[in-house]
């Protein structure tokens, strides 16, 4: 298993992450996959995420291995007074770089960072709940409440629609790395530790808010279902005579004049505009007649194969790609020319592709997930100080496992 290398930005920072699920998960590999030394505690056996699917034939998780690369991994009874004085010690005796707690663990007042401050002051702790008032939540039900399944799908459509992407769990995660950093550089200049919470609802909250989504209803205005139409502008998919499917997507004024001038539709364009009256080099005027520009669009993309299509706009400034599988995307030459991408030997799932930091920071390591308690002797001894005979009466007495192969 391949190291972090010792140039990497957060290279020496130590960090302790009891977590499950996305966010937590996230977060710590954020600042794993950028040198710092991330070890994941989990209850023996793993938590629930530890078998969450998608699987590999194996059955190991593919969704777990994907949120913890470049971890360090021990498996503690985190029920037992042992396993608590174990991790708080993980925690409180982990050198003037550690101290730090990334944790959506609820229940466990030994964990919180009053218990954990009571012993180490320069604590800076980290709580990911649900609410901000403590109560559960994940990701879908957030969604949920904040009204986007009811802006999502096709015009006209009365049912909610749900998407497949957990996107306030991945915003809480980075949040969380960057809260982290924000409190590490706080306590490098004073001396001060940090009691950080971040609610995954006022994440959500907040995004809708930055975005502009809650003033426009608070102003009266309510935004229609559009289907794949863009917002506020000029952009929809279309289909090629052979049925590829393009997204076509204009922003500013030069792609529009791009799009127009490359399709040879510059005569009804114009023809248009003065009908309505309209100047379609502004935004608002394309998204108000977006279904007649599309109309015209639909016919150019009927009469020409797909790759024909490819070659006009990929002489335009016009954004646009290629719909296609998630299959397709992985065999692409794109995905594994991208140098993010390395192969990994992974136990349980064997050599596939897996992503680095997207962050471009020099030499970015594609360190594989771990086994559950692959370090668990290593970090104990290393992180703790304690010897051979004292991790093997932990073993003994249950309170900490290791993966099959430590021994």
């Amino acid at each position: 298993m391949t190291a972090p290398t010792a140039d990497q930005p957060l290279a020496g920072l130590r960090v302790v992450e009891v977590s499950t699920f996305v966010a937590a998960p996230l977060g710590g590999m954020t600042l794993a996959q950028l040198g710092a030394e991330v070890v994941r505690v989990d209850p023996l056996g793993g938590a629930p995420d530890h078998t969450r699917w998608p699987l590999a034939e194996s059955g190991t998780s593919l969704y777990w291995t994907g949120l913890n690369k470049a971890k360090r991994s021990i498996a503690v009874d985190l029920r037992s007074a042992a396993g608590q004085e174990l991790v708080t010690r993980l925690v409180t005796d982990s050198g003037p770089d550690g101290g730090i707690v990334l944790t959506n663990s609820v229940g466990r007042g030994w964990l919180g960072y009053r218990a954990l401050a009571e012993r180490r002051p320069d604590l800076i702790h980290l709580q990911i709940e649900g609410h901000p008032d403590g109560g559960a939540a994940v990701d879908y039900t957030v969604n949920a409440g904040l009204g986007f399944p009811l802006l999502t799908g096709p015009a006209g459509h009365a049912d909610p629609v749900n998407h497949v992407l957990p996107a306030w769990d991945v915003a809480c995660g980075l949040y969380a790395a960057v809260g982290l950093l924000g409190a590490e550089r706080r306590r490098a200049r004073t001396g001060q530790g940090s009691a950080l919470a971040i609610a995954l609802s006022d994440v959500a909250l907040a995004t809708a808010g930055n975005l502009g989504f809650l003033a426009e209803a608070e102003l009266g205005q309510r935004r229609p279902r559009l289907g794949n139409y863009l917002y506020g502008g000029f952009g929809r998919d279309f289909t090629a005579r052979d049925r590829t499917r393009f997204m076509l997507v204009t922003l500013t004024t030069r792609h529009w004049r791009d799009l127009v001038v490359a399709t040879g539709l510059e005569e009804p364009v114009a023809a248009l505009e003065k009908a309505l009256g309209v100047d379609f080099a502004e935004e608002g005027d394309r998204y108000e007649s977006r279904e007649l520009l599309a109309a015209l669009l639909d016919r150019w993309f009927a009469d020409r194969a797909g790759a024909e299509v490819r070659a006009v706009l990929g002489r335009t400034s016009v954004l646009w790609t290629v719909y296609r599988s998630v299959a397709e995307l992985v065999g692409s030459d794109e995905v594994r020319a991208n140098p993010m991408m390395r192969e990994v030997d992974q136990p349980g799932v064997g050599r596939y592709l897996a992503p680095g930091s997207p962050i471009r920071a020099g030499e970015r390591p594609v360190v594989r997930a771990p086994v559950l308690g692959e370090h668990t002797a290593a970090v104990l001894a290393g992180w703790l100080g304690l010897s051979d005979r004292e991790i093997r009466e932990l073993h003994e007495r249950g309170v900490v496992e290791s993966a099959p192969r430590e021994g």
